[in-house]
């Protein structure tokens, strides 16, 4: 069986990371009496903004059993596996070195700051736990694809369970991965459950992806699986508390917001996957091919990593709605345009890391 690449997900992820880009900028920067509940493009602009973070935990679980999954059909997935580890470690290194200001611990100052989890130390960590997946389940791909499937749901019906969870006798350096309390933006829970959704989505594709009309079929499922996630997901499990007298489901139900926003990146799929022919080679492609790049690169000059100088120092929450648009139109421009030309690809951060790992191991 010989897998295609799927194009449609380099325009996703680029998508997604000029999201990012603006949406940052703007949540930083935007004066806060203009964040208006009542406004309508503030509305628009919020729950677009929402979608980012789901986007990139299902991609990056779509992207990367898919490559495992490859590797394994042509009989050796060991250095993809190897790859996959290094590359998750990768990305927990460089999340909490973004966290280090260099010129406030030469003064010898030092915080919990750096502890603090984001995005990228929760996908290193999800790319870890998809390999140990990979590895007790790819000799049974029906199997694997039930429990990729099963844990998605689990971890989003189970979400009020840990929705307050704190761990105040646990080191922070460990619990950060679990609780917001110390001030992680993110934690494994629940967004490894859109990781496990996109491996389950990587499997169906890696089936059926050569079949005719697949293609089609996959569209119209993504958009109608996405409408119902988005409309009808709320309602089901009002119903299941019902039908089973499970107080989860009903308390689930109450704040929907993982299935709702698991619709909105399957529309988002079917979108770009049917405009996939007209995104091969494009910019908007090849923009998604730099996503570690373009986000290392906005979060020093956003957020001041390492020296403490960024725009958050000096605008932070001083801008108008103009002033914050035309700066985020110009920012994302900037980043992108760094990352072209200054970080070719994304592969300059991987050859120095295997490079530094090779000489450990002479």
């Amino acid at each position: 069986m010989q897998a295609k690449r799927l194009y449609f997900i380099d325009a996703v992820r680029a998508f997604a990371i000029l999201m990012m880009l603006q949406g940052h900028f703007i949540d930083t920067l935007l004066n806060p009496i203009y964040r208006d509940e009542s406004n309508t493009i503030y509305n628009v602009w919020k729950y677009f903004r929402g979608i980012t973070a789901p986007v990139f935990f299902t991609i990056s679980g779509l992207v990367f059993a898919y490559l495992l999954l490859k590797a394994y059909a042509k009989g050796d997935d060991k250095q993809r596996i190897k790859k996959g580890i290094l590359r998750g470690l990768l990305l927990l290194g460089i999340g909490y070195s973004l966290r280090i200001n260099i010129l406030s611990w030469l003064t010898g100052y030092f915080n919990s700051y750096v502890l603090v989890i984001d995005v990228l130390q929760c996908i290193g960590l999800a790319l870890i736990l998809m390999v140990l997946l990979h590895l007790l389940f790819r000799k049974h791909s029906y199997i694997y694809s039930i429990v990729l499937f099963s844990i998605g749901c689990i971890i989003f019906v189970s979400e009020p369970l840990y929705r307050n969870l704190t761990l105040d006798h646990v080191p922070a350096v460990f619990a950060n991965y679990m609780t917001k309390s110390n001030g992680s933006v993110f934690t494994i829970l629940p967004w490894f459950g859109y990781s496990a959704f996109g491996a389950f989505l990587s499997t169906v594709f890696f089936r059926h992806v050569h079949r005719d009309r697949f293609k089609v079929f996959s569209i119209v499922c993504f958009f109608i699986v996405g409408l119902l996630f988005m409309f009808c997901s709320t309602s089901f499990l009002f119903w299941l508390s019902e039908v089973t007298g499970v107080e989860l489901f009903h308390r689930s139900a109450d704040f929907n917001y993982l299935f709702i926003r698991l619709g909105n990146v399957l529309i988002l799929f079917a979108l770009f996957y049917t405009f996939e022919q007209f995104l091969k080679q494009s910019i908007i492609a090849r923009i998604g091919e730099k996503t570690l790049s373009i986000y290392v690169i906005h979060f020093i000059l956003l957020y001041g990593s390492y020296t403490g100088y960024g725009l958050k120092r000096y605008f932070t929450e001083a801008l108008d709605p103009y002033e914050a648009v035309i700066g985020a139109i110009l920012f994302m421009i900037i980043v992108c345009i760094i990352s072209f030309h200054y970080a070719k690809t994304n592969h300059f951060v991987y050859a120095l890391i295997q490079k530094v790992s090779g000489w450990f191991k002479k």
